[in-house]
Order: C-alpha cells, then structure tokens, then sequence
C-alpha cells in the first residue's frame, strides 16, 4: 500500500509563502515557496516555484520548475521550463521546453523553445523561435535565431542572427540566411537609385565590398606584362538563356571558358571548380595597365617626334644661313667676275716716242 499522499489528493498542491498559489482554481500538483510564487496559476499543473516571485504570473502553464527570486517571472502559458537562478528566464511568457541554470540566464527569452543557457547572465538577450532553435548556446548573448533548428551549431558567439541557419558554432556579428535556397529575392532593391560601392559575393556566400586601401594587400608590385594576356581574349555578343534573363535583352562579354585558356586566375569558379564567371574588375584593371604602356609608348614616340624635328629646324635654319652664304659668295665672285671683264674690254693706248 501506498504512503505517497499524493496518491489519495490528486489535486495535491502546496503553498508556502503569502499569496504563493493565491488563484489557484482546478490546478494540480503545484508547489510554491516564497512570496506571490505561482500567484496567478489558475489550471497549471505540475509547476514547482521556489523563491518570491517565481513563476509569478504562470496561469495555464504546467511542468515548469522555477527556483530562486523572479525566476521564471512572467511565464505565462510556456510549458515544461526548468530555470535555477535568480531572474532565470524571467521573460519567457509562452516559450517551452528551455532550461536556464544561473542568475539572469535566458532572461531575455520571450517565446523562444528548446533553449539551453547555463551559466551567469547565460544567452542573456537571445530570442529563439523554433524547435531546437539556439539549442546548443551556452554563454552567447544578443543573438536572434528564427526558424526549427535555427542557429543550432552557435555555441559560444553573439550578435549573430541566424534565419533558418543552423549558424556557425563561435563566430559573432553575423547574419546567416537560409541554408538549402538555391536563389535569393529580395525588395527594395532592384530599380532602386543609390550611390555607394558595388557588392560583391565570395564562393562562400559573404556579401561585402571589394577594399583596395593597401591595408587589405600584400605583396604589391607593378602588374607589368601579366597584362597582355588579355590582348588575345575575345569579347562576344550573347543572350542569356531564358531562366536567367526572360526577355533575353543583348548582352556583351566574354566566356568564362574562353578567359580560363588565356589566364585561369581571371575564373571565377562553381563549388564544382568548374568556370563560372569572370573577375571583370580584374580585366578592367589589366586593360587599364595596357592603356597605360602604350600611352607611355605614344609619350615617348611623341618626344623623339619633337626632338627630331627640334633637329631638323636647327638643320633648315643652318641650311638657310649655309644659302644666304653661299649667295653672298656668288654674287661677289659675279662682281670680281665683271670688273675682270671690264678690265678686258678697256682699250690700251700706247704712246712710242720718236
């Protein structure tokens, strides 16, 4: 035979404490120690609050343990809570299922379920909505997971938010979306005019802006004849296939195929390693080191162009001074000349004496 009283009061519940349990109505197997705990627990079952204000405001919830002051505060409906600590997940109102050990563990938790927080001011402003949602967060705090296994692989990290991302275990100050989606729509943003930097995407997925401050670079040299490669690329016109562009508008380019051949580090690749796209900043960058060799070229043939015809004026102007001369010779050898003839032409008298 039993002695368990338990089993002859089904309705068993115990108060200690003034107001503990105070409108109870059909609620059972409840127990509350300290002041006002479990006070508005009306059809509430199997509820353990020990500490004042412990699962204060629970009505309908059942199977929560709260033990220590606040703990379990402003519980409403949540079901099958368990915190240990003073204002442990002291805002959960109808999240179910989480564990909280440690002052101020999970008291940010609204509605989030399948937490677990164990430590001081443990996932202190974590909101997790979804099954097994943030399950495996021990000391992370500020995070936001969204979605049934959301942010599941976050360990330690904060200021993450995590929408239908298991996350990744210790990394903070991160967004993570999706996790199976093969394409992404987002407004407000096509169409859209704004002045800023082009965003670029890594094979990995990270969305961000390519730097070029040479804080961000190593090994810097002059890029040199690496450039000519691109001298034998070959720009086509084409269309995309329908599923990516429907009105199949012209478009001008290359092929990533065609690039590989020429210089492979100008590829950008699938997860498969096969040719993708092609770095076109990269392209314009090394047309940009061909423009300039041959504008350094056309420099240096426009000053040798100068300094020959800088030498050919000097060369017509001493060819003229060299005429001027020669004429000024020639008209005093025509004068020397005419007197000699004169000379000639003059009679001679000759007087013979007797």
């Amino acid at each position: 035979m039993t002695t368990d009283p338990e089993d002859y009061f089904p309705n068993y519940n115990t108060a200690v404490g003034q107001q503990a349990l105070l409108n109870l109505t059909t609620g059972y197997h409840n127990r509350a120690t300290g002041y006002d705990a479990l006070n508005y627990n009306t059809t509430g079952n199997y509820n353990t609050a020990n500490g004042y204000y412990a699962l204060l405001h629970n009505t309908t919830g059942s199977g929560n343990t709260a033990t220590g002051p606040g703990a379990l505060l402003f519980n409403t409906t949540g079901s099958g809570n368990t915190a240990t600590g003073s204002a442990a997940l002291n805002y959960n109102t109808t999240g179910d299922n989480n564990t909280a050990t440690g002052r101020l563990a999970l008291i940010s938790n609204t509605i989030g379920t399948q937490n677990t927080a164990t430590g001081n001011s443990a996932l202190f402003h974590n909101t997790a909505i979804g099954h097994n949602a943030l399950a495996n967060n021990t000391i992370g705090s500020s995070n936001i997971a969204l979605g049934k296994g959301a942010g599941v692989f976050l360990t330690t990290g904060s200021n993450n938010i995590d929408i239908g991302s298991a996350g990744v275990a210790a990394e903070s100050n991160t967004i993570r979306i999706g996790s199976v989606q093969t394409r992404a729509f987002i407004k407000g943003i096509s169409g859209v005019a704004i002045a800023g930097a082009a965003v670029v995407v890594n094979a990995g997925g990270q969305l961000g802006v390519a730097p070029s401050s040479a804080d961000f670079k190593h090994e810097i040299r002059p890029m040199g004849e690496e450039s000519e490669a691109i001298l034998t690329l070959k720009p086509v016109s084409f269309c995309y296939d329908q599923d990516i562009d429907e009105p199949g508008l012209p478009q001008f380019g290359l092929v990533a195929e065609d690039v590989e051949k020429v210089n492979p580090d100008v590829v950008l690749r699938n997860e498969e390693g096969k040719p993708y796209s092609v770095r076109y900043d990269a392209v314009n960058a090394m047309l940009l080191n061909e423009f300039l060799k041959e504008h350094r070229k056309n420099q240096e043939q426009e000053a040798t162009i100068a300094r020959l015809k800088s030498t050919e004026a000097k060369q017509e102007a001493t060819i003229a001074k060299q005429q001027k001369q020669i004429e000024a010779l020639t008209a005093g050898l025509q004068r020397v000349s005419a007197r000699v003839e004169l000379n000639k032409l003059t009679p001679q008298i000759v007087v013979n004496n007797p």
